[in-house]
């Protein structure tokens, strides 16, 4: 169980680096206005959320359920949900602005500071 706990880190961790990566590809366009929302953001964002919940599912499951930290991983469930939500609702664009991007790029960092600070 402790591989598929890795694995299943790993690609929690992937999935931030996801959202930054495709955060960061679409920077150069927005001066020029065509700037979108990008599979890597939208795909990388369902990663986390997935793969979140399964770190979560699997340390009640394996009696580890007392150290899991409620309040922390509601709050990281619900920034999470914030950037698919954002990234859903601006797919369809033809243009996004700078600030969503932010927002997205923002709510990532402030999940992974959620992650090793609380």
């Amino acid at each position: 169980m402790e591989i598929v706990r890795n694995i299943l880190l790993v690609l929690h961790i992937a999935g931030f680096a996801g959202i930054i990566g495709g955060v960061m590809m679409q920077m150069p366009r927005v001066k020029e206005g065509t700037a979108k929302i990008n599979g890597a953001i939208l795909h990388s964002s369902l990663l986390q959320l997935v793969t979140g919940l399964a770190l979560v599912g699997m340390a009640y499951a394996t009696g580890a359920g007392d150290f899991v930290n409620n309040a922390k991983i509601g709050v990281k469930t619900v920034v999470v949900i914030a950037i698919v939500v954002i990234a859903l609702i601006n797919k369809k664009k033809p243009s996004v602005s700078a600030g969503v991007f932010g927002a997205i790029g923002g709510l990532a960092l402030l999940n992974m500071v959620l992650a090793v600070m609380w």
